[in-house]
């Protein structure tokens, strides 16, 4: 069973993240995956790089505690095409697959490449 992760995050406090978290951990449960744990960010735009549960979520990537990421979607992990590009990245550098629930695209190759880009800029 593979290890995986979940990334949900809420802009502000009357927002309710259970509803990412619920649809993540059924969607793990679909592919038989493991959750082993979830990150948060609650009352936190998606515009700032630097946040409690993103830079926790990517310290234990770099300790490899897990192979997959689950996201509700791209617009949770980042609102700027830039800094979402270098989250991906580093996951990708560290062999990590980028899973999002809304957006079904396999972001490994180069084609998935530019998908990607170009709704994280719609996103933005």
């Amino acid at each position: 069973m593979e290890r995986v992760a979940i990334y949900a995050r809420v802009s502000t406090h009357d927002q309710h993240i259970e509803t990412q978290l619920y649809q993540l951990r059924e969607l793990a449960a679909r592919r038989g995956f493991e959750v082993i744990q979830e990150y948060t960010d609650i009352g936190v735009s998606g515009s700032k790089a630097r946040r409690k549960g993103l830079d926790s979520m990517l310290a234990d990537a770099h300790r490899h505690k897990f192979s997959k990421i689950l996201v509700a979607g791209f617009d949770r992990i980042a609102r700027s095409v830039k800094h979402f590009l270098m989250v991906v990245d580093e996951l990708n550098d560290l062999g990590i697959e980028f899973i999002s629930a809304r957006e079904n695209i396999d972001t490994s190759g180069a084609m998935g490449r530019v998908f990607l880009t170009i709704l994280a800029s719609i996103a933005e």
